[in-house]
C-alpha cells in the first residue's frame, strides 16, 4: 500500500473512526489500515487506545457480529467461523462466547437445508464422486465432520 501523506494524528484517527463505524473491525484490521499512515508506535497505540476508549473498537462486539452474519449470509458451520475469528486473533473466550450466540435449533434447520439442497446440486452420478463433493463442501463452510457423515448416510437412502 501506499503510504499515505496526511498532516496530523488528528486527521488520521478522524480517519479511523470512520474506518471503524461504518464496519465493524478487529484489532488486527485497524492495525493493519494503520500502518498505511506514516506514524511512529506511539502514535498507532494511541490510536487504537482512542478507538477503544470511544467504543469504535470492540473485539467482543466484532467476534459477536461476525459469527452471527456468516452464519446467516454465508452458512458457515462452527469450525470455520472458530478458525476466521482465530486467523484474527480473537482471544478463545470471545471465539467461545460468540459461537454461543448462533442458536442451536436455527444451526440444525440450516445445515439440514443447506445439505438437503447441495445434495439435489450434484449432478454426478458416481456415488462415491457425489458423496466425497458433497461431504468435501460442507467440511469446506465449517460444519462438523459427525454431523456431515451422518447427513450423507441420511441422503444416500
Amino acid at each position: 500500500m501506499n503510504s499515505k501523506s496526511i498532516s496530523s494524528v488528528e486527521e488520521v484517527v478522524q480517519k479511523m473512526e470512520y474506518y471503524c463505524s461504518y464496519q465493524e473491525r478487529c484489532h488486527i484490521e485497524v492495525s493493519e489500515k494503520l500502518r498505511s499512515f506514516i506514524l511512529n508506535s506511539n502514535e498507532r497505540d494511541h490510536i487504537i487506545v482512542h478507538l477503544i476508549e470511544s467504543n469504535f473498537l470492540n473485539e467482543e462486539r466484532f467476534a459477536s457480529i461476525f459469527s452471527i452474519s456468516k452464519f446467516h449470509q454465508k452458512k458457515w458451520g462452527k469450525i470455520r467461523i472458530k478458525n476466521e475469528l482465530k486467523a484474527r486473533k480473537i482471544s478463545d473466550y470471545l471465539v467461545t462466547k460468540a459461537l454461543k450466540e448462533i442458536p442451536a435449533d436455527e444451526y440444525e434447520t440450516t445445515f439440514d437445508h443447506l445439505a438437503e439442497k447441495h445434495w439435489e446440486t450434484i449432478t454426478e452420478s458416481n456415488a462415491l464422486k457425489k458423496r466425497k463433493k458433497f461431504c468435501d463442501y460442507l467440511l469446506r463452510k465449517g460444519w462438523e465432520s459427525e454431523r456431515v457423515y451422518e447427513k450423507v448416510k441420511e441422503l444416500e437412502q
